[in-house]
C-alpha cells in the first residue's frame, strides 16, 4: 500500500514534488503524517528539497499534545518555521486567516482520518480547503486510506439546524471514504475543485482495513491509540454527548465505558441480548485516572469486537446509551455544557445529526428499535457517497 506522501517521495506523483520544491508551500498535518518508516511528512518532504513557508496543526494540536476540546496557541518547530493552530478558542479559529496563506503557492493536506463523521480532522481539511482556495493558493491532498474500509455505511445524514465542527456538512457517521474524498466532494459542491488536486492511496482494495495496511497504526489523536479504538469510535464517540465515560484516563478509551451508578452485568447481560452481532460486552470495573469520573470506581463494560464484518459500531453505542439510561434515569444525563463551540444545542443532538435519539430514549422507546432507526442508511447517504466518489475520481492522481 502507498498513501499520498509515500507516492510523492518515491515516484514523484506526475511532476508533483518538482513542484513543490520550487513553490512556496505550507503542510496541514499531525503526529500520524508519517512515511513506512515513520518518518514525518514535514521531515521527509524536507529532505527532499521542499521548503515550507508554515505549518498548520489541526485539533489536538500540530504534535498532538493536547486533549480534546483544548485550544492550542501558536508557536515555533524546531528548525524555527511557523506553525499556526487550526484549533483556538473560538469558531474562526478553525480556518486559516488570509494573512496565514498570503504568498503561498499551494497548501499540501496530509491528515490521517478514522472514518467517523464526529472526527474533526476531515472537516479541517474542508476548513482550509475553503480559505486556500479563496487566497488563490492550490490545495495538494496527499491521500491516506480509511482505517474502517470504504464498504459499510451507518447512520444519517447531519440535519441542517444540528451542523457544528463534528458534522459541518450532510455525511453518514461512519461514511467509508477517505479525507481525500470528502475534500473533493466539498469542493466540487462548493464550486472550487479545480484549485483541488488529490494523490490517491495505491495498492489497497477498498474494502481493507487498517491490519491489512502493512504497516504500525499511528495514533493520530491523543485518545486513538489503535485500530481496536477507530472500530469502535463511531458509536463510542456518543459517549461524550453524555456523562457516561468514553474511557478516556484509562488505557482503553471508547472500547471501556460505564459510570459510578452503572451495573456493568446488567447492562452486558441486556446488550448481549438485542443480538446486534459482532462484539461482546464485557462487565468490568474501572477507576479513570482523570476526565469523567476520574478517580472513582466505575462499572461498566468494554465492548470486544468478535466480528469486525458484522459489527456495527453505531446502532451498538446508541444501544448502549439507551439502556444505560433506562437503567438509572435520575443518575444519567445527556450534556447540556458547550460542545465544539456551540452551547444552545446537546452535544448527543450535534452527534447523532438530530434531536431523534435523544428525545425517543427519554420517551423510552426500546433501545434496539432506536438504534435500528438511527443507523439505517437510505438514498439521501447513498447519493452523497456517490457524489464523494465521483467528484474524487475528477481529481485524483
Amino acid at each position: 500500500m502507498q498513501t499520498g506522501l509515500d507516492r510523492v517521495l518515491r515516484d514523484d506523483a506526475g511532476g508533483l514534488l518538482a513542484e513543490l520544491r520550487t513553490g512556496r508551500v505550507a503542510l496541514l498535518a499531525h503526529p500520524a503524517s508519517v512515511t513506512p518508516s515513520m518518518a514525518h511528512a514535514s521531515d521527509a518532504l524536507a529532505a527532499a528539497g521542499v521548503r515550507w513557508r508554515v505549518l498548520f496543526g489541526p485539533e489536538h494540536g500540530y504534535g498532538g499534545e493536547a486533549q480534546d476540546m483544548i485550544g492550542v496557541g501558536d508557536e515555533s518547530a524546531s528548525d524555527g518555521t511557523r506553525v499556526v493552530s487550526l484549533y483556538g478558542d473560538r469558531v474562526e479559529d478553525l480556518s486559516p486567516q488570509r494573512a496565514d496563506l498570503e504568498g503561498l503557492d499551494a497548501l499540501v493536506v496530509d491528515l490521517q482520518d478514522v472514518g467517523a463523521r464526529y472526527y474533526t480532522y476531515v472537516w479541517t481539511a474542508v476548513l482550509a480547503a475553503r480559505a486556500a482556495s479563496a487566497a488563490g493558493v492550490r490545495v495538494i491532498v496527499l491521500d491516506r486510506p480509511n482505517p474502517l474500509g470504504g464498504d459499510v455505511v451507518e447512520g444519517r445524514l447531519v440535519e441542517p439546524a444540528f451542523r457544528s465542527f463534528v458534522g459541518l456538512e450532510p455525511l453518514p457517521v461512519r461514511h467509508g471514504l477517505t479525507l481525500g474524498e470528502i475534500v473533493a466532494w466539498r469542493a466540487a459542491a462548493e464550486g472550487y475543485l479545480d484549485a483541488v488536486r488529490v494523490v490517491a492511496v495505491r495498492g489497497l482494495e477498498r474494502g481493507a482495513h487498517a491490519p491489512e495496511w502493512g504497516r504500525p497504526f499511528v495514533m493520530p489523536s491523543p485518545n486513538m491509540p489503535t485500530y481496536d479504538t477507530a472500530l469502535v469510535y463511531p458509536g463510542g464517540c456518543l459517549l461524550e454527548g453524555t456523562n457516561l465515560s468514553d474511557g478516556r484516563g484509562t488505557t482503553r478509551p471508547f472500547e471501556i465505558t460505564g459510570a459510578p451508578w452503572v451495573d456493568g452485568p446488567r447492562l452486558a447481560r441486556e446488550l448481549a441480548a438485542l443480538e446486534l452481532g459482532g462484539f461482546v460486552a464485557r462487565p468490568l470495573s474501572f477507576q479513570p485516572t482523570f476526565h469523567k469520573h476520574g478517580r472513582e470506581r466505575c462499572g461498566g463494560v468494554q465492548i470486544h469486537v468478535t466480528d469486525r464484518a458484522h459489527f456495527r459500531p453505531y446502532a451498538t453505542y446508541i444501544a448502549l446509551v439507551a439502556l444505560a439510561r433506562s437503567h438509572a434515569p435520575t443518575d444519567f444525563r445527556f450534556r447540556t455544557e458547550r460542545y465544539e463551540f456551540v452551547d444552545d444545542i446537546p452535544a448527543f443532538d450535534l452527534l447523532t445529526g438530530s434531536a431523534e435519539a435523544r428525545t425517543r430514549m427519554e420517551a423510552g422507546d426500546a433501545a434496539r428499535d432506536v438504534a435500528d432507526a438511527l443507523s439505517r442508511v437510505g438514498e439521501p447517504e447513498i447519493a452523497v457517497r456517490a457524489a464523494a466518489l465521483e467528484a474524487f475520481a475528477r481529481v485524483a492522481m
